[in-house]
């Protein structure tokens, strides 16, 4: 794999069952990478081995007056100096590549994975948590997944020395053989502590900026209310939680590599001592001591990747965890799926959209409007007719937990149905391209109109009439006045990230647009006019019920101009439906479809209910109490 051909066509199906497990199937994934990287680092770390007892052949041939041999070992050097200048070069430029293509494959798994989740995934698993894992714990798993190769060679240049000076000086070469294993083992029982501060050092980071991502996104509500200063001083308390762990782990990571440090420095005067003695003795000659003494010093270099192994895995383990917790989420929980024989197939076209658990039916090509006394119960169902079954089961259930209850059980039988086909069930691109469910709060992308309204559909909507539908004219006019100079489609005007520059209405009218360009056989909209007036919002209910015409749309809102103009109105109460009817009827004969839709008091509806003289009787009561 060559940097050149990244993205990949197919990151894979990772093995997420652990973060041990998941940096394995990355390893196993580059292997052709890993291998070409040990081969340049076995050159590399080679050529350092070699050099001491070249230098010591060196040595000898000047002290037994040989030129031949001195020749000869100038000549080795010389090719040693290129092996390790090719090695150290080609070693960097395939590490590197190794570190580069796995951190793209994990990031093209945590996209893929994003994509098929949705807004289902903030409700599983942390905003801050999310950031973490799609930049800085990529980094971390692309640097261990980068350093295995260089470790393993260097493991090859250590055992190379101490063989060779086992053979060429067994006196020394023994004392050698001794101390490495001691130096590289040293500091093993430091890497629980060292990991563990870490890991806590990490764990206060995600929080520190889960808590800077919430107050970002709620800034404007905490300038609102004088909040600023209150989040202000969280964030500051935690920030110094984060530097006082990250200064705990500093000491811990410095003290092992002080132990790197002093332990060859003793081996090293060790052999000094020790080979000098034996020089004086004639036990070994001076080109022995010298080169005893370089592959010493030599070994300082090799010794290191021991050091950054360790703290590679130990940085990477924590970070793998994380991402394998976000890559093994799927849309539905496996256990809780109904088996089937084989593979539900594609429903037909022109089913009604039924989901079993509320009792809600959508009828094929209708204007179905939902109304639900609690906004989250209204987004959870909306997820749930999107193809996510399990996602308000399980936000049900955590209510619950809450509350001391334990939620409510789980029905039998499959999630949301589309012509008798559940949706969970389904491919997961089948799936979104029969429904589309726009959240109430979407999000814009940066880029031109243009590319915003770019996206997969049937090609029966024209973005004019979509515009049109949404009633985004006086959008069209703001984007257009605000571009540079030059620009006269609107089509053309750049949004900026996240629609910023717009207002809240806005943003939900080109959204809108952007949903009803895609033309899916069912539509769910939640809330898709709560931030515009209501003279805009009768135009855009009367724009959606022309454009859907034919197709089935479903609609949570509880504003009247919505309801009015939906073929359908059901209401849910408790999490089952409640009422099925139009809006005017339910008005009539439903206190709770009364009392959500016009937000009547229990005093308002009681009065509401009666005759003319038990109305005097009733006010008369109430000025006297008064």
């Amino acid at each position: 794999m060559q940097i050149s051909d990244l993205p990949y066509p197919d990151p894979g199906v990772p093995d997420a069952r652990s973060g041990p497990r998941f940096l394995l199937w990355l390893g196993r994934g580059q292997l052709g990478g890993q291998l070409k990287s040990l081969a340049w680092g076995v050159l590399h770390f080679g050529g350092v081995a070699g050099l001491p007892y070249t230098v010591g052949l060196g040595i000898d041939a000047v002290v037994d007056r040989e030129p031949n041999r001195l020749l000869l070992a100038g000549g080795l050097l010389a090719l040693i100096g290129v092996a390790i200048s090719v090695g150290d070069a080609m070693l960097h430029r395939t590490a590197v590549t190794n570190w580069i293509t796995a951190a793209a494959r994990v990031q093209q798994l945590l996209a893929r994975k994003t994509a098929e989740l949705g807004s289902a995934l903030t409700r599983r698993v942390a905003a801050g948590e999310v950031v973490a894992v799609s930049t800085g714990d990529v980094e971390k798993i692309g640097w261990f997944v980068e350093a295995v190769s260089r470790f393993l060679a260097a493991v090859f240049s250590v055992v190379l020395v101490c063989a060779g000076l086992l053979f060429y000086t067994p006196e020394l070469g023994v004392v050698v053989a001794v101390g490495v294993p001691l130096i590289a083992l040293a500091s093993l029982p430091l890497l629980p502590k060292a990991t563990g501060r870490a890991d806590i050092q990490r764990e206060k980071a995600g929080k520190a900026t889960e808590l800077a991502s919430d107050t970002v996104a709620g800034l404007r509500v905490l300038r609102g209310i004088g909040g600023e200063e209150l989040f202000l001083g969280r964030y500051r308390a935690a920030s110094q939680e984060v530097r006082k762990a990250a200064v705990r782990s500093a000491r811990m990571w410095a003290l092992i590599s002080a132990i790197q440090v002093v332990l060859p420095g003793l081996l090293m005067i060790t052999v000094v001592w020790y080979g000098a003695s034996l020089a004086l003795d004639g036990r070994i000659a001076v080109g022995e001591l010298v080169a005893a003494f370089s592959a010493v010093a030599t070994l300082l270099y090799p010794l290191r990747h021991f050091e950054e192994i360790a703290m590679a895995y130990s940085f990477s383990r924590p970070s793998a965890k994380r991402a394998a917790r976000v890559l093994s989420l799927t849309r539905t929980d496996p256990a809780e799926r109904t088996e089937q024989a084989e593979p539900a197939g594609e429903p037909a076209a022109g089913g009604d959209l039924y989901d079993p658990r509320t009792g809600l039916l959508a009828p094929a090509g209708r204007f179905t409007a939902v109304v639900c006394g609690d906004p989250d119960l209204a987004g959870r169902l909306a997820e749930r007719l999107g193809g996510h079954a399990m996602e308000e089961q399980r936000a049900a259930d955590r209510d619950g937990d809450a509350d001391g209850g334990g939620g409510r059980e789980a029905e039998d039988g499959p999630s949301v149905l589309l012509g008798g086909v559940a949706l969970d069930e389904l491919e997961l691109d089948t799936a979104r391209r029969l429904v589309l469910v726009q959240d109430k709060d979407p999000v814009l992308l940066s880029g031109t109109l243009r590319e915003l309204l770019d996206v997969p559909a049937s090609g029966a909507v024209d973005p004019g009439a979509a515009l049109s539908a949404a009633q985004c004219a006086d959008v069209l006019d703001a984007l257009l006045q605000s571009a540079p100079d030059g620009v006269e489609d609107p089509m053309d005007a750049r949004i900026t990230e996240r629609g910023r520059s717009l207002s809240g209405g806005q943003r939900q009218r080109l959204a809108l647009a952007r949903s009803l360009v895609t033309d899916p056989e069912v539509l769910v909209l939640d809330e898709p006019t709560s931030a515009v007036d209501s003279h805009t919002e009768a135009r855009i209910a009367d724009g959606i019920a022309a454009l859907r015409g034919g197709r089935t749309t479903v609609v949570l809102a509880s504003s009247p101009l919505l309801l009015d103009r939906a073929d359908r109105v059901v209401l849910i109460d408790s999490g089952t439906v409640a009422a099925v009817g139009t809006h005017r009827e339910l008005l009539h004969r439903e206190p709770l479809y009364r009392a959500v839709v016009t937000r009547e008091t229990d005093e308002e509806q009681r009065l509401a209910g009666l005759g003319l003289t038990e109305l005097e009787e009733a006010l008369t009561e109430i000025e006297e109490s008064a």
